[in-house]
């Protein structure tokens, strides 16, 4: 693959985890980079996911939800054990993830966040999420992405 590599890439490599990279040219002007991805890449929506960093009392955690549906914060606050979610402040969450928003990755945080993945994601053979820049997809299955992030699976997609 052309370009540089992410620490998701840099993980899934290590971990020797089975997993296919696509990219596709990044429009700056696209509202939902998620849905950006499903479009360029001819996905079906409902195996992309987006990450989301929220504050949940006070700490950050990472959401993974179908990039067509949003983020339940009040489901989020409950898989990680907490009472009230949020979404986190953008600087914050590249901060604490080491990416830039769009494209946040669930894999390699610079920080150990605690992630929440939507149970929705046990329905496929593979499932497809940032692979750690804007343009980057990743696909592999979901028991790796869950092990990989050491995540709660929860309903927390609305």
């Amino acid at each position: 693959m052309a370009g540089k590599g992410t620490p998701a890439t840099a993980l899934l490599g290590k971990q020797k985890v089975a997993h296919t990279l696509h990219a596709y040219d990044h429009d700056p002007r696209a509202e939902s980079y998620g849905l950006e991805a499903v479009e360029a890449l001819g996905l079906d929506r409902a195996r992309v996911f987006k990450t989301l960093v929220a504050e949940v009392d006070g700490r950050l955690v990472v959401g993974v939800v179908p990039v067509t549906g949003q983020l339940d914060l009040k489901a989020l606050a409950a898989a990680a054990g907490g009472k009230k979610a949020k979404m986190a402040d953008p600087a914050a969450a590249q901060r604490a993830t080491g990416y830039v928003l769009g494209g946040i990755s669930p894999l390699g945080h610079r920080s150990r966040l605690p992630v929440v993945i939507d149970a929705s994601a046990e329905g496929f053979e593979t499932v497809f999420c940032s692979a750690g820049r804007r343009g980057l997809e990743v696909e592999l299955a979901p028991g790796e992405l869950i092990r990989l992030t050491g995540a709660v699976v929860a309903a927390i997609g609305a």
